[in-house]
Formats: C-alpha cells, sequence, structure tokens
C-alpha cells in the first residue's frame, strides 16, 4: 500500500466509496423487494404520497430498482460521471428535503423524515469524503452522445407511441387529432403517466400504456448507457510501435508461441519505461484484454505491467489477460491478478515426432489414406509467394471461411498476405487433379517455431486434410528450418483427460459431461482430440483478472474479440467514426 493510501485521509476516501456503494446496493434490494412484496411496496409509496421522505433513491418498483443499480456498477467502476451525478441528484433531495422540514413544521413531527434526512446527509458526505476513489474517465464524446440518443430515441419512441395511441384509441374516431395523441404519448414517456382529463379524446387500453412505460424505461437504460460508457480503446499499434514490437520479437520471440499475434492491429500497447517490454491489449466492452504474455525482456515486463494496469484504473477498464503462459501467468499475479487455468496448448516437437508405433496407428492410416488419394502439399514462405498468387489465395481463403466474422484475438494474426508478414509460412494442399483444396499459415515463433494462425479447406474436398497437412510439415520441418510446432489451443484439455479415466469422481465426470454438452456448439472436446493425437507436449494457459466479479464480464468480452459474440451496439450514426486498421 503506498503511504498516500495509508494516509488517515487515503483511508477515509476509501471508506466513504464504500458507503456509497453499499448504501445503492442496499436501496436496490430494498426497491426490489418493494416491487415484488406488495404491501411492503405500496408503504414506502403512500410514505412518499402523504407527509413522509423516503431516503435517496428509495422509491419501489424494478425501475427504481435497475437504475440504483446502475448507479451502484458505475460507482464500483470508479465512474467520474457516475460520482457527479449522484453528488448532484442527492445534493438536490437533500435540500428540497431541508427546506420542506424548515419551511412546513408538520414535516418535522415525523421521526422517518429525518432518518430520511440523515440518510441522505450521510450518502452526500460519503462521496465528498471519497471523491478522490472516482477517478475513471469517460469518453469525451458521451456527453454529445448521450444528449443525441436522449433527443433522437425520445423523438422516435414518442411518435412510436402517438402511432400505437392512434391504432388503439377507443374513443370515437375524430375525437382527437394527432398532435394531441403524439402529446398523450410524450407526455408519458416522459413522466411514465399522463392526466387522462386532458385528453378528454383519447382512451387506451392498460397494455398500450404499459408499452409506452416499457418504450421509456429502454430509452432510459440506453442514454445512461450512452452518458456512462468507457472509453473505448487508446490509439491502436502505429507504424512506428510496430517497428518497436518487431525489435522486441526479433531479440525475445522465442519465449513465447504467441508473440507474433502481438502485431494484431486492432490491439494498442504500451511499452515499459525502458522500452524493452511492452504489453499489447485491447477494450472490448469496457475489459481491457491483453493477450498471452508481455513481449520483449521478462526483467523489464513489471514496467509494462504496471502501466497497463495504471491505465486500466483510470478509464476505469477491467484488466485481464487471456492466454498467459505459466511464466507470464506468474508475473502478473505478482501485480495483484488471480489466475485461472483455461486450457492448454499443444506443442509438437519436429525432432521426437514419429508416425511409428501402435499408438499412432489410426494417425498413420489416415495419412497414407489422403496421400493414396493423389493431395500433395506445397510449403513456401509468404514472402516467396508471388503477388498475384497470394491475392487468389487471399480470396480462397475468404470464400472457404465458415461464417462472415475473421475469428481470433489471442491465437490468430487476423490478416493474411500482408507484406510485412512474409516470414509466415503457407501450406497449400492441392488434389490429385491440382485443384487447390485446403490451406494453412503458420506465424513465426521466434527463429526456429511456427504457431497455427490460419485453418481452410473446400467443404467439397475429403476429411483429413488438415491433418495430413500439418504431418507433412511436421515430417518436412527442415525444409523451413524449424524444431517446435504450436498448434490449436483446447480449453479445459485436463477435464477431458482426467474424467475419462478410470476412478475419475462425480464432480469431474459430471464437468465433463457439461462441456461435452457444450462442444456440439464449440467443438470444445473435438479440438481437443483434434490436438491429441499428434501426442503433443501440453503448455497450460490461463485467464488472469482482479476482482472474480468480473469473470463473466471478462468471458464475454474474450467471446467478442474472438469473434464467437457479436454485442447490439447504437445505430452507426450515433456512434464517431473510427478508422479501421487490419482487415
Amino acid at each position: 500500500m503506498s503511504p498516500e493510501e495509508d494516509h488517515p485521509r487515503g483511508r477515509w476516501a476509501r471508506r466513504g466509496a464504500a458507503f456509497g456503494i453499499w448504501y445503492l446496493r442496499i436501496v436496490t434490494f430494498i426497491n426490489v423487494l418493494g416491487a415484488v412484496w406488495v404491501s411492503f411496496g405500496n408503504d414506502i409509496r403512500r410514505h412518499n404520497a402523504a407527509d413522509f421522505f423516503t431516503p435517496y433513491l428509495l422509491t419501489a418498483g424494478f425501475a427504481s430498482g435497475a437504475f440504483s443499480l446502475f448507479l451502484a456498477v458505475t460507482l464500483r467502476r470508479r465512474k467520474r460521471a457516475a460520482w457527479i451525478l449522484n453528488v448532484a441528484l442527492s445534493g438536490l433531495f437533500l435540500l428540497l428535503v431541508a427546506v420542506v422540514m424548515v419551511l412546513f413544521p408538520e414535516y418535522r413531527t415525523h421521526p422517518q423524515n429525518w432518518v430520511s434526512l440523515a440518510l441522505t446527509l450521510l450518502f452526500t458526505a460519503a462521496l465528498l469524503a471519497g471523491r478522490r476513489e472516482f477517478y475513471a474517465k469517460g469518453d469525451r464524446a458521451n456527453p454529445k452522445l448521450a444528449a443525441l440518443t436522449a433527443a433522437g430515441g425520445l423523438l422516435v419512441a414518442s411518435l412510436l407511441a402517438a402511432l400505437l395511441v392512434t391504432v388503439t384509441n377507443l374513443a370515437s374516431p375524430g375525437a382527437s387529432t394527432f398532435a394531441e395523441r403524439w402529446r398523450y404519448g410524450l407526455l408519458r414517456l416522459v413522466s411514465l403517466a399522463a392526466d387522462d382529463r386532458r385528453f378528454p379524446g383519447i382512451s387506451t387500453p392498460n397494455w398500450v400504456n404499459g408499452t409506452i412505460n416499457v418504450l421509456s424505461a429502454a430509452l432510459l437504460v440506453v442514454v445512461l448507457w450512452a452518458a456512462f460508457r468507457s472509453v473505448r480503446t487508446i490509439d491502436p499499434i502505429t507504424a512506428d510501435d510496430e517497428e518497436k514490437l518487431r525489435g522486441l520479437l526479433a531479440r525475445h520471440g522465442d519465449r513465447d508461441s504467441l508473440g507474433y499475434f502481438a502485431l494484431r492491429r486492432d490491439k494498442s500497447a504500451v511499452f515499459s519505461p525502458s522500452g524493452k517490454a511492452a504489453v499489447t491489449y485491447r477494450v472490448v466492452g469496457g475489459v481491457s484484454l491483453a493477450s498471452a504474455d508481455p513481449l520483449g525482456d521478462p526483467e523489464a515486463w513489471p514496467g509494462a505491467i504496471e502501466r497497463w494496469l495504471a491505465e486500466a484504473r483510470e478509464h476505469g477498464w477491467a484488466p485481464a489477460v487471456m492466454g498467459a503462459s505459466e511464466e507470464g501467468g506468474t508475473i502478473y499475479a505478482r501485480h495483484g491478478l488471480d489466475a485461472l487455468e483455461l486450457g492448454d496448448e499443444a506443442i509438437v516437437e519436429t525432432a521426437e515426432f514419429t508416425l511409428g508405433g501402435r499408438a499412432m496407428r489410426t494417425v498413420r492410416q489416415a495419412y497414407h489414406r489422403i496421400q493414396r488419394a493423389g493431395y500433395t502439399v506445397r510449403i513456401r514462405r509468404h514472402e516467396d509467394i508471388p503477388a498475384e498468387e497470394m491475392a487468389q489465395l487471399v480470396r480462397l481463403a475468404d470464400d472457404w471461411r465458415d461464417g462472415d466474422t475473421e475469428r481470433g484475438f489471442s491465437m490468430a494474426l487476423g490478416r493474411l498476405g500482408d507484406p510485412a508478414d512474409g516470414r509466415c509460412v503457407m501450406l497449400e494442399c492441392t488434389d490429385a487433379e491440382g485443384r487447390l483444396r485446403a490451406l494453412l499459415s503458420f506465424a513465426p515463433w521466434g527463429r526456429k517455431g511456427l504457431s497455427l494462425d490460419l485453418m481452410r479447406r473446400d467443404r467439397e474436398s475429403d476429411n483429413g486434410l488438415m491433418e495430413f497437412m500439418v504431418l507433412e510439415l511436421i515430417q518436412r520441418a527442415n525444409e523451413v528450418e524449424i524444431t517446435q510446432l504450436s498448434l490449436n489451443f483446447a480449453m479445459f484439455r485436463s477435464v477431458f483427460e482426467r474424467g475419462s479415466r478410470l476412478g475419475a469422481g462425480p464432480v469431474l465426470r459430471l464437468w465433463r459431461s457439461l462441456l461435452g454438452f457444450f462442444s456440439r456448439w464449440w467443438q470444445i472436446e473435438s479440438l481437443y482430440r483434434a490436438n491429441a493425437k499428434y501426442r503433443p507436449v501440453w503448455e497450460p494457459r490461463y485467464m488472469l483478472f482482479e476482482k472474480s466479479t468480473d469473470v463473466l464480464r471478462i468471458g464475454i468480452a474474450a467471446a467478442r474479440a474472438e469473434g464467437f459474440l457479436e454485442a447490439p451496439g447504437l445505430p452507426k450514426w450515433l456512434n464517431r467514426k473510427h478508422l479501421e486498421h487490419g482487415r
């Protein structure tokens, strides 16, 4: 703990921040409880309708519960904007209660009002005391985006409400104009209620009013998201950054098989003070997602990690690492991150690999079957492929891709045929008639290794082509002067391996069965089986995180980064334009 944090003023700031967060959490619980416990909720509402005040944000209901929960979450993430909003709202409420109690003596006779005043005062004072704890910056475009979202959303929602009222109006035709129906819908959107006496020509079913209220709540959520969203990213990797990263890879690239994937151009880089190490990351959904180990000299890793963590905390991002090795995970853990084993990376030592022996019989038979069918494999560095041929290979790779999304983040380069990637290795598999049927591309792993980057094949080709190509590369490793090969990553590999053994416990067997069920969609077990046939060395890979409560959020961010999930966003005309880097 730093001297500033250990100072009494620092301790009071932390306590004030914690009190403010827990106050909102408790208010959220009471609001939700009031929504499901009808008599309790009615008591709270009766208090607010009579000569009583309830404490700040305590109104009973799902909408108020959702709002107070949102504020609690944003305060916990140290959002400066959330602190400003809470201080402003609680301060105004505190002022209102104080003025009413001064001007109207009957309000001072109720002890509940004094409790409400005290709790609101304590909450506001706690936030003021803890103001230094709320340092996370929002995107500078947030106020403008929130205003545009509110204006555009209110216009669209009010027109939809007016249309709904027009279609379902039970009053006689012509009793109201469209302008009156639009004003009715607008008032209900803004206040969740409209004085029916002011609109005698409008009579709508209850479900219509409820639908308009739902529209109002949805609009409020979108506006709050726009106002409080985190900075999406710092500047992506520049040409100068890429040159520095390639320099680090040239000196220390043998350490990590995933090092070359740090050159993805949708990532950002933060360097150590000495410039001898760097952490590359991407911000997804408020998570600063680093991949694999830091690049460069391990002695300089702590400097890069500290800068990365400081940047994440400055912007309110949750720091996380995907795919760190045991060495990298140990260094990250020294900086306050917890580790969770994700699975294992399959690494083949080419000099020790053999197709002989009983254990390789099935693999050997499959290999010879493809070989007898007349398939051949050509192995070349990307720099040795003419530009026209490479363009054709890129077109075929796009045609054979499963889906529209280019997947990958921690173990994929995300581009093919870039002139800067000349040391990558391409495998081209052709059938007996000379037609290209499959492609494999490998990224460099230091001076003597390769890491699998891209796998594509014609869907009408024979099964087993990928295994045939990998075996060809292993047996002809001397052509590209490599000694080790990094293949696919197998998530939860140890669960599948231990869960199938004699004596496996019921929890392990249940866990294995559950993963087997999800493998129908995500190929978890099939990837393990596909890698295990090469009898590789298994190297564990870890996910690292700061708070266990962020694990689900990190998992969703990782799935988005890898291309397995696509988050809905605001309409493009509401977002700032970002320059796309890479393909």
